[in-house]
């Protein structure tokens, strides 16, 4: 197999897990599995994709790499090449901010999800998929162990009163505005691609991204190529450099066609995004 020089780097919810099947899609495994030969494959999410909801998704996609957690936690291949964790101080605020203001507010570690509220993620989650079965806990318990990022689930409401709480704070919220990531200001999805280009000795001229959620908008702008879905959220269409078509109308696929990135060789064209192009192809 050629060395593989290039990385292209995929959100995994409704960007190639669709929430209305909760599979992912047939189209956008054919993608992965074709680019496979020539790029390192990157999932980006706010996942923890070692968790045990999630990890049937990563080993079906069989990542080169993961940025997990909005870039709090990355991997390559079964080394972890990062840790970044929230002091306990600023869980201990945002858990007792959630629970005056009865936000619902956590984690899933190890199986077990502590959450403020959590009749509210019961409620949100018979909603769009049915019984997840979750295992609840104490969210106090929260307090003593090693947390990199919470979740809030709820409307837009409750995050505009935890950001005026907590400036140094970020809450993206997910497509759906059923949520978002509590993420500390300095972690990012793109900084996670940033250390793997590094692991890997690979150039950022040399990367893809895509996704379809404001925790994807910093990674789709560093990226060399920033690819919005369809069914992604206007700021980050506006943001990335193409919109593809909705995760229902293949867009995974249709922009890998558009690129050309499924061939090793391509007729050259005038201009930069042919530029760009190739620099994605690793030529």
């Amino acid at each position: 197999m050629r060395e593989r020089n290039s990385i292209i780097s995929f959100d995994l919810d409704m960007t190639l897990l669709d929430h209305q099947t909760y599979q992912i899609t047939e189209s956008a495994l054919e993608a992965v599995e074709r680019l496979r030969e020539n790029h390192r494959i990157v999932i980006a999410s706010g996942r923890d994709m070692d968790n045990y909801y999630s990890c049937r998704f990563r080993d079906e996609l069989r990542p080169d790499g993961i940025i997990h957690m909005n870039g709090t936690k990355v991997t390559a291949g079964e080394e972890r090449i990062y840790d970044h964790f929230m002091k306990p101080e600023l869980v201990e605020a945002l858990l007792a901010f959630a629970q005056e203001n009865r936000l619902s507010v956590g984690a899933t570690i190890d199986g077990t999800d502590y959450y403020t509220s959590p009749d509210t993620v019961r409620e949100h989650d018979r909603k769009r998929w049915g019984d997840m079965n979750r295992r609840f806990g104490d969210p106090e318990a929260l307090l003593h162990m090693p947390v990199r990022t919470l979740a809030y689930i709820g409307g837009e409401e409750g995050v505009r009163l935890m950001e005026k709480q907590f400036p140094g704070v970020k809450f993206p919220m997910f497509a759906g505005k059923v949520g978002a990531d509590v993420v500390e200001q300095e972690a990012s999805k793109a900084e996670g691609l940033k250390r793997l280009c590094s692991y890997w000795g690979i150039p950022m001229e040399n990367t893809a991204a895509f996704g379809d959620s404001m925790n994807d908008l910093e990674i789709v702008k560093a990226a060399a190529v920033g690819i919005a879905m369809g069914n992604g959220v206007p700021e980050l269409k506006a943001a990335a450099d193409y919109v593809t078509d909705h995760i229902r109308e293949d867009g995974v696929l249709n922009a890998c066609r558009h690129f050309q990135w499924f061939s090793r060789f391509q007729q050259p064209t005038d201009g930069e995004t042919q530029k760009r192009e190739n620099q994605i192809r690793g030529n």
